[in-house]
């Protein structure tokens, strides 16, 4: 498929997560053959006055490209100025949070809250656009309350102020992950719009990824939270789509491996401390269900050592 210009070799893309989809995260999912990453979204406001932290997220490493860097912010004129200054990073495509909907990020404007502002949203689209020379995507709910589902009119708006693709989420701001995620409301936007639409919501399992494709039409389907502590699902997807066949679930000790390896990448990125704190809960996410996971993910919690979760480890595959 195509967004812009830029050619992608599957449909099966991973979502934005905050605190989830950091750079040793995307390289393991991209070496599963994601077709295309999305970073943690990132403050327009926090890139404008150079705050440290902000700038460390949009690291992109060239072995998972492409990605799509993810910004959020409800002031036109900041987003358009920072869409202008990530010109000169090395990402492929420049995504516009309008669908996040915790409250720290709605309070401000920012995220699922411009499914209420239609008006200012198409502001931001188009200033984003003018500034761009990356295609500019946009992530959008099904709408804010299931009084104002209003996912078409922010999908049309958003094709008409320069976006290249829209990404829809099946739920309303107010569900958060609850309930379940309406997936006609994909196939309404795609059957409106030219550009292409992603779907998202409840794609747990390869089948579940065809069945939104097959009901909606839609180009590409996005995996959130499913992907947590499971990046094998990318390849599991992507070898569904093309034959058919279903792979087999990743071992206890394939499970071990890649635990293993994700710690080591996120200890490389970040230090041994920050890292083995960051990594407990990729733990808890990778260990579900495993005999001897609950014991597991309460002691994980208590480590503060590479050498240490390596030895817990052990008790997976013994």
């Amino acid at each position: 498929m195509k967004i812009g210009n830029l050619i992608i070799d599957n449909p099966v893309f991973l979502a934005p997560m905050a605190g989830v989809t950091d750079l040793p995260y995307r390289i393991l999912v991209k070496q599963q053959g994601c077709g295309l990453l999305y970073t943690e979204m990132i403050s327009a406001k926090g890139l404008y006055y150079n705050n440290e932290k902000t700038s460390n997220l949009t690291e992109i490493h060239p072995k998972e490209k492409p990605v799509a860097l993810q910004i959020f912010g409800s002031e036109p004129e900041v987003m358009g100025k920072i869409a202008e200054q990530l010109n000169a990073m090395d990402f492929e495509i420049l995504d516009i949070n309008m669908g996040c909907p915790t409250p720290k990020i709605t309070k401000n404007g920012d995220g699922s809250a411009l499914m209420k502002n239609p008006k200012r949203a198409g502001e931001i689209i188009k200033a984003v656009s003018k500034a761009s020379k990356k295609p500019v995507t946009v992530k959008i709910r099904r709408g804010w309350d299931d009084t104002s589902i209003n996912a078409v009119e922010m999908a049309k708006i958003a094709e008409e102020s320069g976006a290249k693709a829209i990404a829809i989420h099946g739920r309303t701001r107010e569900q958060f992950y609850s309930g379940q995620a309406d997936w006609s409301i994909i196939k309404e936007v795609k059957d409106k719009v030219s550009i292409p639409v992603i779907g998202n919501g409840d794609i747990t399992s390869p089948e579940l990824a065809k069945a939104m494709i097959d009901q909606t039409g839609c180009d590409a389907i996005m995996i959130g939270r499913a992907a947590q502590g499971n990046p094998w699902i990318f390849r599991r997807t992507v070898h569904y789509l093309k034959t058919g066949e279903l792979l087999p679930e990743p071992t206890p000790g394939e499970i071990v491996d890649m635990i293993l390896k994700h710690m080591e990448l996120t200890i490389q990125y970040k230090g041994e401390r920050v890292g083995i704190r960051e990594m407990r809960k990729h733990i808890s996410w990778y260990t579900k269900g495993l005999e001897g996971s609950n014991k597991i993910r309460k002691t994980v919690n208590r480590l503060e050592t590479q050498a240490e979760i390596k030895e817990l480890l052990k008790e997976l595959t013994s």
